[in-house]
């Protein structure tokens, strides 16, 4: 239990003294000028204690500088590339601003201007990702009891600019594909042997009609295609990490998938690896055969394709877009698209890819309009022949009625269901009054809930429908 202790100094100074021990039995002092303020933070302090929830002000006296690295050191779960980037986040802005700052000094205002700055000189993604490392080092900072609460969240941070993504029509894939293989353009400098590569060209295919990332392409092994199923596991990427080069790993999920094969490609693969072994990589680069590395793709061969078929800009990665556009446009539905692209949950694709959605509106409402004709159903229509029904009496119209060459089938107004519950009503048909353009009672009957009754009730004192 905290205590209070009564001190007055050689001035005469009367100062109140709280010691209490922290849960891990460390003695701790704090001093205050009222008894109140003393016995409120004795309060507050036992009661943290009891709700778990107890911040200990002393290992709040950290710098930044010594909590990044704690930090860093903790996060051996991530993949070595994420982790690099972290690293580099934390060397190249997290230090420079919060090094020699303790871990208790920073505030939420000191957050905000620093996030304000970074703003001025950096893309909205790069400073929400300087943001999200900074708010998940204080976040570990809270779980280990040194602060009370993430100052860094509720940050306003930039908003940022979605780019439009670039989607290739399959008679586009194909030329660039083309064009990646057999170039139509190339250096004289660059050897014979080199300036046409097959492989390239399903490199393309591969990518655009299986949506998977550059890395799991590049760590296909021959054992994990299953052409008869026309089928290939995904359980593997590689990727290259400055620093590390090539590191090998699994896909970005974490997750096995399997991805589709269309037919044709499924042939040409089954050329393309004729010879290999089981754990040969699938696809390689030109030179010595080895990993596929997206930086040499582009510079030797997927740039200079891409300016050829006019589209200078394009990214491989925006294959993957392709890949999911095309299946959309083809009868894919969300969680499809979402097993062939590896997403964590359909909740991101369909924030990815869902605008490419609402062109098919027009394919639901045609094709429940066949699947009604097709299955025979016909519409009940009220007869427009009826006139007013005597009082609580049914009426049936026993020919057909053809009205502005319209022919209306025999159908029966239920009179005595009517008189149960209005035994005074005078029943009225509206639909052969709007036919007509006649008044029915006292005004023109052109509006009301269609395929109802309209009835006079003096019992009800005005007018109702009955479904």
């Amino acid at each position: 239990m905290a205590s209070i202790e009564k001190r007055i100094s050689g001035t005469g100074a009367v100062a109140w003294r709280v010691h209490y021990r922290t849960p891990a039995g460390a003695q701790r002092n704090k001093s205050f000028d009222s008894k109140g303020d003393a016995d409120r933070f004795a309060a507050v302090v036992e009661a943290s204690k009891l709700d778990g929830m107890f911040v200990d002000p002393q290992r709040a006296k950290i710098t930044m500088g010594e909590w990044a690295a704690t930090w860093l050191e903790g996060q051996a779960h991530l993949k070595p590339s994420t982790l690099t980037r972290y690293e580099g986040i934390v060397r190249h802005h997290v230090l420079p601003r919060w090094e020699s700052v303790r871990l208790h000094q920073v505030s939420h205002a000191d957050v905000q201007s620093w996030v304000t700055v970074l703003a001025r000189t950096s893309s909205p993604a790069t400073v929400r990702k300087i943001h999200r490392v900074l708010s998940l080092m204080l976040d570990l900072a809270v779980r280990d009891g040194r602060l009370a609460r993430n100052v860094a969240e509720k940050i306003n941070l930039p908003r940022q600019v979605r780019h439009e993504q670039k989607y290739l029509t399959i008679a586009q894939v194909e030329q660039l594909a083309d064009e990646c293989g057999y170039p139509s353009l190339y250096s004289i400098h660059r050897p014979k042997a080199e300036r046409r590569n097959p492989g390239y060209r399903l490199v393309v295919l591969f990518l655009a009609y299986t949506g998977v990332r550059f890395g799991e392409m590049a760590a296909l092994r021959v054992g994990r295609l299953d052409l008869e199923r026309r089928r290939a596991v995904i359980c593997e990427s590689v990727t290259v990490v400055p620093g590390h080069g090539l590191v090998w790993g699994t896909p970005k999920t974490h997750q096995r998938r399997e991805v589709p094969i269309p037919a044709f490609l499924a042939a040409e693969l089954a050329d393309h690896i004729a010879g290999k072994g089981p754990e040969d990589l699938v696809f390689t680069g030109v030179r010595r055969r080895q990993t596929l590395r997206p930086a040499i793709f582009r510079r030797g061969h997927f740039d200079a394709a891409a300016k050829a078929i006019g589209i200078p800009d394009l990214h491989p990665h925006e294959l993957r877009h392709t890949a999911a556009s095309l299946a959309i446009a083809h009868g894919a539905d969300i969680k499809v698209v979402q097993q062939m692209l590896g997403h964590h949950s359909a909740t991101m694709t369909m924030d990815t890819y869902g605008h490419l959605f609402d062109n098919r509106l027009s394919e639901v409402s045609d094709a429940l309009d066949a699947a009604r004709s097709e299955s025979g159903v016909r519409s009940k229509v009220e007869p427009p022949g009826l006139e007013t029904v005597g009082s609580a009496t049914s009426s049936t119209s026993e020919e057909p009625t053809e009205i502005d060459g319209l022919t209306w089938e025999n159908a029966e107004v239920d009179g005595e269901s009517v008189a149960k519950v209005l035994p005074n009503a005078e029943i009225i048909v509206l639909s052969a009054y709007r036919m007509k353009d006649i008044t029915a009672g006292q005004r023109p009957e052109t509006d009301g809930a269609p395929g109802r009754i309209r009835t006079y009730a003096p019992a009800s004192g005005g007018r109702c429908s009955i479904p």
